[in-house]
C-alpha cells in the first residue's frame, strides 16, 4: 500500500508498505544490474550507505546465471544476502537496447543472447514467470521502448502492444502470486506508460493503463536521446494523468538535477547507471558540481572528495589517494569513488525527504541547483 504523507505543489513526499518493508519516497534506487553493483560494492556497503531498494535486471539474470537457479536457492533476496525490497525491470529495456538482435511480434520478443547467441523468446508471461523466480519485491511489466525519435505510427502501434502485453502481465501475475510455491506471492506489478515525445499518445496511454489498478505506475522511454527540456515536458504532460495515490516511476532517470525537477514533477522513484558509471570512471559528484579525479590538480590534494561528507571514502581517504588508485588501475579507486556517488544520491534523496516534510522543497530544489551550477 502507498500513502501520500505530503505534498508540495506536485511533488509528494509518500511511503511504500511492502513485505520487504517501507520504501520511503522520493527515493533513489541503486542499480545492481546481475544482483551487484558494479565497483566491487557490498551488500553490507550498500546497507551503509542507506540504500532502500536495488534494482536488478530481469534478462541479464535469466541469461547468467538463470532464474530457475536463484529460485533454487531460495530467490534473488537470498542469493545476494539483502532483505529489504527488491525492484527487477521487466527485460523490455533490452528489447530496445540490443536492437539489432530482437524480432517483435505480438506474442512477444526474440532475442539472441548478447553472451552466447543464444535463441531465447520472452513475452509478457514469461518476463513475469523469471521475475517471479527471482522473487523480487517489484515486478516491472513487460514493454517496448520504442525510439524518442520514432515515427509516430510506429509509437501507435507499439504502445497498443504494451498495453496488450501489460494486460497478459497481470493476469500472469495473478496467476503466479496464487501459486503455494511461489516465493513472494505479494509480489507488487508497475505498469510502463511509453509514447516518445508525442504528448497526446502518453496521456491517451496513461489514461487507460490506470484503469487496471496496478500497484505503480512508470513512465518509460525518456532518457534516450530527448533533450531535457522535452523530458519536463513529457513529465508535466503525462504524470497528472497516473494516480496519485500510487507510485510514480520515472525509469532510467538521472542526474542529481533530472531527479530535482521530476519530483517537482510529481515522480518519486528513480534508477540510474550514472552514480556507479561515472564513479568507475573516477567522476564524483559534490554540493558544488561533479569532479574529475583524474585530473592533476587534485594530484597532491588532501581533503575528501567533499567536506562534512558522511561516506566511508570521505571518513577516510584523500582525493590525491584515490586519483593515485585510479591512475594506478587499482579496483579500489573505483570501488570508492562509486561508494561515495552512491551515498550522495542516497542522502540527496532524504534531503529531498525532509524538504517535502518541512514544506520547503521549492526553495531546497533552487539552492541545490545553484549549488551544482557553481563547478560547470
Amino acid at each position: 500500500m502507498y500513502e501520500v504523507l505530503k505534498q508540495e505543489g506536485q511533488a509528494k513526499r509518500g511511503v511504500l508498505h511492502t513485505v520487504h518493508g517501507d520504501i520511503q519516497t522520493p527515493v533513489f534506487m541503486n542499480v545492481g544490474t546481475v544482483a551487484a553493483i558494479k565497483g566491487a560494492v557490498s551488500t553490507e556497503d550498500l546497507e551503509r550507505i542507506g540504500t532502500q531498494v536495488e534494482l536488478s535486471n530481469t534478462y541479464h539474470l535469466h541469461v547468467r546465471p538463470g532464474d530457475r537457479l536463484i529460485r533454487e536457492l531460495g530467490g534473488l533476496h537470498r542469493f545476494m544476502s539483502w532483505d529489504k525490497p527488491i525492484l527487477t525491470d521487466s527485460g523490455g529495456f533490452q528489447v530496445f537496447s540490443l536492437a539489432g538482435l530482437r524480432r517483435i511480434k505480438e506474442e512477444g520478443v526474440y532475442f539472441q543472447s548478447h553472451i552466447d547467441g543464444a535463441k531465447i523468446f520472452m513475452g509478457p508471461e514469461e518476463s513475469m514467470q523469471i521475475q517471479s523466480n527471482l522473487g523480487s519485491t517489484i515486478a516491472m511489466a513487460f514493454d517496448e521502448c520504442p525510439s524518442s525519435v520514432a515515427e509516430r505510427s510506429y509509437v501507435e502501434a507499439s504502445v497498443a502492444r504494451t498495453t496488450r502485453w501489460l494486460e497478459r502481465c497481470k493476469k500472469e501475475m495473478q496467476r503466479l502470486n496464487s501459486l503455494e510455491d511461489t516465493i513472494n506471492r505479494n509480489q507488487l506489478l508497475f505498469g510502463i506508460n511509453q509514447g516518445a515525445i508525442f504528448p497526446d499518445i502518453r496521456i491517451d496511454h496513461a489514461k487507460r493503463i490506470r484503469e487496471l489498478d496496478l500497484d505503480g505506475y512508470a513512465i518509460g522511454g525518456l532518457a534516450v536521446g530527448e533533450t531535457h527540456e522535452q523530458m519536463y515536458d513529457m513529465l508535466e504532460q503525462t504524470v497528472p494523468y497516473l494516480p496519485k495515490d500510487k507510485p510514480t516511476y520515472l525509469m532510467g532517470v538521472g542526474t542529481p538535477a533530472n531527479i530535482l525537477e521530476a519530483v517537482e514533477r510529481g515522480v518519486d522513484f528513480f534508477d540510474c547507471v550514472y552514480p556507479s558509471r561515472n564513479g568507475r570512471h573516477g567522476h564524483v559528484y559534490t554540493n558544488h558540481g561533479k569532479l574529475n579525479l583524474f585530473n592533476r590538480q587534485y594530484e597532491k590534494d588532501t581533503r575528501p572528495i567533499e567536506e562534512g561528507c558522511g561516506c566511508p571514502t570521505c571518513q577516510r581517504y584523500s582525493r590525491a589517494y584515490v586519483r593515485h588508485l585510479l591512475k594506478a588501475k587499482e579496483m579500489l579507486g573505483m570501488r570508492l569513488c562509486v561508494l561515495h556517488n552512491l551515498y550522495f544520491y542516497n542522502t540527496m534523496m532524504k534531503e529531498i525527504r525532509d524538504a517535502l516534510d518541512a514544506g520547503s522543497f521549492h526553495s531546497y530544489k533552487k539552492e541545490k541547483l545553484l549549488q551544482f551550477n557553481a563547478l560547470q
